[in-house]
């Protein structure tokens, strides 16, 4: 092989129809590789796949299936899961029995396997004291919520089984980008003409990154030899605030005036215990809970980037105010505004 070339590699990336996940199979099939994704049985294709792209189904409890998934592949990427759940189990049963069981089927069938990245969130580490410099990837880790929890615990569970598998763990904070439908509702808001928001949000502080910049640090990751073994917080070096994102809004949507409604944690709180109260009767997760309250109260969701910027090398290259525009206006020309 010639110096510098790049071998081509075989990668399975599950959650693959999600956001982040297409734009991770998009990214492996631009650099030349094979991508394998992995499917639930009852999972639907909703685009034209590529030569480069194998598809396996496969049950995360069906242990033989799941070695035909991740067998003679060099690196997985997993990426599934569930952000909204009706109970403490419910999250476990969709976050951590998935990782674990799949970290299993490699050791098994494919022991010699150059990388198993588990993608993770922030919610696992919890929220920052304060919003400089934010929450390191050593600080002891407080989720907030039974999501950042179920995160939190799936990471624990694969570093104590990963035996001499490479592991790495990547928590993103909050992503966006053209197609995501998450921050797409702040917007649809705001060409409303009204912003909800909870007392005090004016303090809040938050890190967040453009889905580009998440994957090319997630991809630079997943090949770092320096990676091995460790947790890095994929993030854009500086946080931010609602009045940035307003600003941001405002000159691409054209609103002159923003209602906001505030809303007074207490209040916050008794609905999502409320609206839980009935989820878990239903078994159906609602919209709002009192443990996402208990995200959304929390003054600065902030993340570090030092750690990712000194042994990985990698910056988030997209400004946020520059992302934010540019998804705006795909949003537009979509016609998702």
């Amino acid at each position: 092989m010639e110096k510098g070339a790049v071998m081509k590699e075989r990668v399975l990336i599950t959650g693959s129809t999600g956001f982040i996940g297409s734009k991770t199979v998009d990214a492996l099939l631009k650099q030349g590789d094979t991508v394998r994704i992995l499917l639930r049985p009852e999972s639907s294709l909703d685009r034209a796949l590529s030569s480069k792209i194998e598809v396996c189904r496969a049950s995360y409890l069906d242990g033989e299936a799941l070695g035909r998934a991740v067998g003679d592949v060099d690196r997985v990427i997993h990426l599934a899961g569930v952000t909204g759940a009706a109970s403490e189990e419910a999250f476990r049963a969709g976050n951590v029995v998935p990782a674990l069981n799949l970290l299993e089927a490699v050791k098994r069938y494919n022991p010699s396997l150059e990388r198993f990245v588990l993608v993770s969130s922030q919610a696992a580490a919890g929220p920052a004291a304060s919003a400089r410099p934010g929450l390191s990837e050593s600080d002891e880790p407080n989720p907030v919520s039974a999501y950042g929890r179920s995160k939190l615990l799936a990471e624990q569970v694969c570093l104590q089984h990963a035996g001499g598998i490479p592991l790495t763990i990547i928590r993103p904070p909050a992503v966006y980008g053209p197609g995501d439908r998450d921050v797409l509702q702040v917007f649809l808001m705001m060409r409303k003409g009204f912003f909800l928001s909870v007392a005090g949000s004016r303090k809040q502080r938050f890190s967040m990154i453009h889905v580009d910049d998440l994957v090319a640090g997630l991809l630079l990751a997943a090949r770092s030899g320096a990676a091995a073994g460790q947790t890095y917080f994929i993030t854009s070096p500086e946080a931010c605030g609602w009045d940035d994102v307003i600003n941001v809004a405002r000159s691409v949507l054209g609103f002159t005036r923003l209602f906001r409604i505030v809303l007074p944690r207490p209040l916050l709180f008794a609905l999502g215990t409320l609206i839980g109260t009935a989820s878990a009767w239903t078994g159906k997760a609602g919209v709002i809970n009192r443990d996402k309250v208990g995200e959304l109260v929390q003054d600065y969701w902030v993340c570090s980037a030092e750690k990712a910027k000194n042994e990985l090398g990698f910056t988030a290259g997209t400004p946020l105010r520059e992302g934010l525009r540019s998804t705006l206006q795909w949003y537009l020309e979509k016609g998702w505004l």
